[in-house]
Protein backbone atom coordinates (compact mmCIF):
# COMPACT_ATOMS: atom_id res chain seq x y z
CA UNK A 1 0.00 0.00 0.00
CA UNK A 2 1.39 3.26 -0.80
CA UNK A 3 1.86 5.76 1.86
CA UNK A 4 0.55 8.99 2.36
CA UNK A 5 2.12 12.13 2.53
CA UNK A 6 1.29 15.91 2.40
CA UNK A 7 2.64 17.35 -0.71
CA UNK A 8 6.05 19.81 0.05
CA UNK A 9 3.43 22.99 -0.11
CA UNK A 10 1.84 21.61 3.09
CA UNK A 11 4.41 20.37 4.76
CA UNK A 12 4.86 23.46 7.21
CA UNK A 13 1.23 23.13 8.38
CA UNK A 14 2.09 20.14 10.17
CA UNK A 15 5.47 21.60 11.31
CA UNK A 16 3.21 24.54 12.05
CA UNK A 17 0.88 22.35 14.38
CA UNK A 18 3.70 20.68 16.34
CA UNK A 19 5.60 23.86 17.04
CA UNK A 20 2.13 25.23 18.59
CA UNK A 21 1.87 21.61 20.50
CA UNK A 22 5.72 22.10 21.67
CA UNK A 23 5.30 25.55 22.84
CA UNK A 24 1.56 24.90 24.15
CA UNK A 25 3.64 22.38 26.77
CA UNK A 26 6.40 24.29 26.88
CA UNK A 27 4.06 26.94 28.50
CA UNK A 28 1.95 23.97 30.38
CA UNK A 29 5.04 23.09 32.12
CA UNK A 30 6.41 26.27 33.01
CA UNK A 31 2.92 27.41 34.57
CA UNK A 32 3.15 23.94 36.33
CA UNK A 33 6.69 24.83 37.31
CA UNK A 34 5.18 28.11 38.54
CA UNK A 35 2.34 26.49 40.53
CA UNK A 36 4.60 24.00 42.23
CA UNK A 37 6.97 26.78 43.22
CA UNK A 38 4.45 28.97 44.78
CA UNK A 39 2.10 26.68 46.14
CA UNK A 40 4.29 23.97 47.04
CA UNK A 41 8.50 24.64 47.36
CA UNK A 42 7.40 27.72 48.80
CA UNK A 43 5.18 27.05 51.33
CA UNK A 44 7.57 24.03 52.40
CA UNK A 45 10.45 26.60 52.32
CA UNK A 46 8.26 28.82 54.80
CA UNK A 47 7.03 26.31 57.19
CA UNK A 48 10.95 24.60 56.90
CA UNK A 49 11.70 28.43 58.29
CA UNK A 50 8.96 28.69 60.82
CA UNK A 51 9.49 25.15 62.52
CA UNK A 52 13.49 25.75 63.05
CA UNK A 53 12.49 29.10 64.17
CA UNK A 54 10.23 27.59 66.60
CA UNK A 55 12.97 24.57 67.40
CA UNK A 56 15.27 27.57 68.20
CA UNK A 57 12.37 29.24 71.04
CA UNK A 58 11.96 26.05 72.09
CA UNK A 59 15.56 25.73 72.54
CA UNK A 60 15.94 28.52 74.54
CA UNK A 61 12.75 28.08 76.39
CA UNK A 62 14.17 24.73 77.61
CA UNK A 63 17.97 26.43 78.66
CA UNK A 64 15.83 28.93 80.54
CA UNK A 65 13.53 26.25 82.04
CA UNK A 66 16.98 24.20 83.04
CA UNK A 67 18.56 27.30 84.81
CA UNK A 68 15.07 27.33 86.48
CA UNK A 69 14.86 24.05 87.71
CA UNK A 70 19.06 24.66 88.51
CA UNK A 71 18.15 27.77 90.65
CA UNK A 72 14.96 26.23 92.03
CA UNK A 73 17.21 23.37 93.33
CA UNK A 74 19.89 25.45 95.04
CA UNK A 75 17.00 27.63 96.48
CA UNK A 76 15.46 24.57 98.14
CA UNK A 77 18.41 23.04 99.60
CA UNK A 78 19.39 26.84 101.31
CA UNK A 79 15.41 26.79 102.13
CA UNK A 80 15.86 23.59 103.73
CA UNK A 81 19.40 24.35 105.74
CA UNK A 82 17.23 27.27 106.47
CA UNK A 83 14.58 25.50 108.06
CA UNK A 84 16.98 23.04 110.39
CA UNK A 85 18.84 25.83 111.28
CA UNK A 86 15.33 27.71 112.36
CA UNK A 87 13.94 23.96 113.76
CA UNK A 88 17.49 23.83 115.63
CA UNK A 89 17.31 27.21 117.23
CA UNK A 90 13.22 26.32 118.54
CA UNK A 91 14.78 23.14 119.74
CA UNK A 92 17.48 25.03 122.21
CA UNK A 93 14.35 28.01 123.71
CA UNK A 94 12.62 27.47 126.88
CA UNK A 95 9.25 25.83 126.61
CA UNK A 96 6.19 28.14 127.83
CA UNK A 97 4.33 30.69 126.55
CA UNK A 98 4.50 33.72 128.90
CA UNK A 99 8.46 34.41 130.93
CA UNK A 100 6.74 32.87 134.09
CA UNK A 101 6.26 29.63 132.72
CA UNK A 102 9.42 29.66 130.71
CA UNK A 103 11.10 30.67 133.57
CA UNK A 104 9.11 28.02 135.34
CA UNK A 105 10.85 25.24 132.97
CA UNK A 106 13.98 26.96 133.42
CA UNK A 107 13.77 25.87 137.14
CA UNK A 108 13.24 22.32 136.73
CA UNK A 109 16.09 21.73 134.27
CA UNK A 110 18.36 23.24 137.45
CA UNK A 111 16.90 20.91 139.75
CA UNK A 112 17.48 17.93 137.55
CA UNK A 113 20.35 18.93 137.12
CA UNK A 114 21.69 19.85 140.24
CA UNK A 115 20.26 16.88 141.82
CA UNK A 116 22.43 14.45 139.06
CA UNK A 117 25.55 16.35 140.37
CA UNK A 118 24.28 16.14 144.01
CA UNK A 119 24.06 20.18 144.76
CA UNK A 120 21.71 21.62 147.56
CA UNK A 121 19.77 24.51 146.19
CA UNK A 122 18.11 26.46 149.03
CA UNK A 123 15.97 28.72 146.89
CA UNK A 124 15.26 29.81 143.28
CA UNK A 125 13.77 33.10 142.17
CA UNK A 126 13.14 34.77 138.94
CA UNK A 127 14.66 37.96 137.66
CA UNK A 128 13.14 40.95 135.35
CA UNK A 129 12.71 38.85 131.53
CA UNK A 130 15.01 41.44 129.11
CA UNK A 131 14.19 41.29 125.40
CA UNK A 132 16.72 40.45 122.96
CA UNK A 133 15.90 40.98 119.12
CA UNK A 134 13.54 37.98 118.67
CA UNK A 135 14.31 36.32 122.03
CA UNK A 136 13.81 37.42 125.43
CA UNK A 137 16.07 36.02 127.82
CA UNK A 138 14.54 34.65 130.86
CA UNK A 139 16.77 34.62 134.13
CA UNK A 140 16.33 33.12 137.45
CA UNK A 141 18.98 33.50 140.80
CA UNK A 142 19.64 30.41 142.60
CA UNK A 143 21.21 30.30 146.17
CA UNK A 144 23.51 27.67 146.93
CA UNK A 145 23.22 25.36 149.75
CA UNK A 146 27.12 24.97 151.00
CA UNK A 147 28.52 22.87 148.54
CA UNK A 148 31.90 19.77 149.64
CA UNK A 149 33.03 19.32 146.23
CA UNK A 150 34.84 21.05 143.93
CA UNK A 151 34.22 18.64 141.49
CA UNK A 152 30.57 17.92 141.50
CA UNK A 153 29.95 21.92 141.29
CA UNK A 154 32.12 22.54 138.45
CA UNK A 155 30.33 19.15 136.37
CA UNK A 156 27.07 21.41 137.62
CA UNK A 157 28.25 24.73 135.99
CA UNK A 158 29.71 22.80 133.31
CA UNK A 159 26.06 20.38 132.90
CA UNK A 160 24.13 23.63 132.46
CA UNK A 161 26.07 25.13 129.55
CA UNK A 162 26.25 22.37 127.84
CA UNK A 163 22.66 21.91 127.79
CA UNK A 164 20.72 20.60 125.07
CA UNK A 165 18.48 23.91 125.63
CA UNK A 166 20.75 27.43 125.22
CA UNK A 167 21.72 28.11 128.94
CA UNK A 168 24.35 30.40 130.41
CA UNK A 169 25.44 30.95 133.87
CA UNK A 170 25.18 34.72 133.24
CA UNK A 171 26.40 35.82 137.21
CA UNK A 172 28.15 34.11 139.99
CA UNK A 173 29.10 34.42 143.44
CA UNK A 174 31.07 32.04 145.75
CA UNK A 175 32.25 32.16 149.41
CA UNK A 176 34.76 30.44 151.24
CA UNK A 177 33.79 30.04 155.02
CA UNK A 178 36.81 28.26 156.30
CA UNK A 179 40.15 28.81 154.51
CA UNK A 180 41.26 25.71 156.48
CA UNK A 181 38.67 23.93 154.49
CA UNK A 182 38.84 25.87 150.67
CA UNK A 183 36.46 22.80 149.40
CA UNK A 184 33.36 23.63 151.88
CA UNK A 185 32.03 26.62 149.18
CA UNK A 186 28.32 28.24 149.48
CA UNK A 187 27.08 30.94 147.13
CA UNK A 188 24.77 31.93 144.07
CA UNK A 189 24.12 31.92 140.80
CA UNK A 190 22.14 33.31 137.58
CA UNK A 191 21.34 31.58 134.89
CA UNK A 192 19.48 32.40 132.00
CA UNK A 193 17.87 30.69 129.10
CA UNK A 194 15.85 32.21 125.57
CA UNK A 195 12.31 32.45 125.32
CA UNK A 196 10.85 33.29 121.46
CA UNK A 197 9.59 36.81 121.78
CA UNK A 198 6.86 36.23 119.26
CA UNK A 199 5.07 34.17 121.49
CA UNK A 200 5.47 36.21 124.56
CA UNK A 201 3.79 39.02 122.45
CA UNK A 202 0.93 36.79 121.04
CA UNK A 203 0.49 36.20 124.45
CA UNK A 204 0.07 38.92 125.73
CA UNK A 205 -2.25 39.90 123.42
CA UNK A 206 -4.68 37.62 124.19
CA UNK A 207 -4.65 37.87 127.89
Amino acid sequence: MKKFSLPDNLKFLKNAKFSQRRFLFVMVGIAAVILITFFVIIPLFEKKREAEEEITLKKRDLLKYERFLQTRKAIEEDLSRTVNLYEEAQRKLLSGDTPQLGAANLQEIVKRLSEKNGIGIRSFRMLEPKEMNIYVRIPIHIDLNPVNSMLSLGQFMYDIEHYEKELLISEMDFLVFNPRMPNSIQGSLVISGLMNKTKTKEKGRQG
